[in-house]
């Protein structure tokens, strides 16, 4: 004969208050020190630059690698007769022609891609056929058919951002939920329209990422593409800075310009991409 199941008796307990518990309590302040980006970030510059200053002290040979005071010193000195400020100037009034003409390209191209059947076979071929075509060897050919000027550094910068930027948009349309898609077309969207309001909010993150590969490409090509350009034209930016200052072994001149090049990087990088990731998709809660 089955015993009847166990019924456990039920009863409430009452908790006494917390009231000598502080409720929320300060962090430390090295901790609340160490939460903040920037600090975290000027940590790991400083010991890249430790590292660098070890090593120039242990090679003791200014020609081949110059400390980080030497370059600090050369940088300043530049700064100071005004040849770096407009090096740097040159670069990036060139920088910003090819990289903002290569992202509208890159835009309309992926739109075309995401809402035609042939748009989209279009920009998978082309980005098969060009994307592995390193942007400098198309250089020659752009001096040969614009002539020495900054319309064939644009050329070639349009090249190195435009399918990088392209291939990102493109996988954050294809990615975007079925639901959305639905969701726009109940409301009769099509066309721009489509692209503006639903597919561009939503693969922000992946349009965001292929602006940081497109930017690092350019300032790649441009260092690259003014080394050639300046030889041929006496003119240039930073990399014509670079190249002439290697010619004349001064190194920490050299090294002033590569400083110069990171330094733009990381500051493109901390207040330019990092707001817009703040205002857009950190604050819709796209991205941690």
């Amino acid at each position: 004969m089955s015993q009847p199941p166990f019924i456990r008796p039920e009863y409430e307990r009452a908790l006494s208050p917390l009231r000598d518990v502080a409720v929320d309590e300060a962090l430390p302040l090295s901790r609340r020190l160490w939460n903040q980006t920037w600090l975290r970030k000027g940590v790991v510059v400083l010991l890249v630059l430790a590292l660098w200053e070890a090593a120039a002290r242990y090679q003791q040979n200014d020609l081949m690698l110059p400390g980080v005071l030497d370059t600090l010193r050369a940088f300043i000195d530049d700064m100071r007769s005004g040849e770096l400020p407009e090096k740097i100037v040159n670069s990036l009034s060139t920088l910003l022609k090819g990289y903002l003409i290569g992202s509208v390209l890159a835009l309309v191209a992926s739109a075309l891609a995401i809402t035609t059947r042939f748009g989209r076979d279009l920009l998978s071929t082309l980005t098969a056929m060009l994307n592995p075509l390193p942007a400098i060897a198309l250089l020659p050919l752009a001096l040969l058919w614009f002539g020495l000027g900054n319309v064939s550094l644009v050329f070639v910068l349009v090249h190195s951002v435009m399918w990088p930027i392209a291939l990102n948009t493109w996988s954050g349309f294809s990615s975007v939920p079925e639901t959305l898609r639905m969701t726009g077309r109940n409301y009769g969207l099509s066309g721009p329209r489509y692209v503006v309001t639903i597919l561009i909010p939503a693969s922000l993150p992946s349009i965001l990422s292929g602006l940081k590969i497109g930017w690092a490409f350019a300032w790649r090509t441009l260092i690259a593409a003014e080394l050639v350009f300046g030889a041929s034209s006496g003119e240039g930016g930073l990399g014509w800075y670079i190249f002439q200052n290697r010619n004349e072994l001064f190194t920490d001149r050299v090294f002033a310009g590569l400083a110069t090049v990171i330094i733009i990087g990381l500051l493109v990088e901390g207040v330019v991409f990092s707001t817009l990731e703040k205002a857009t998709i950190k604050r819709w809660g796209m991205q941690r």
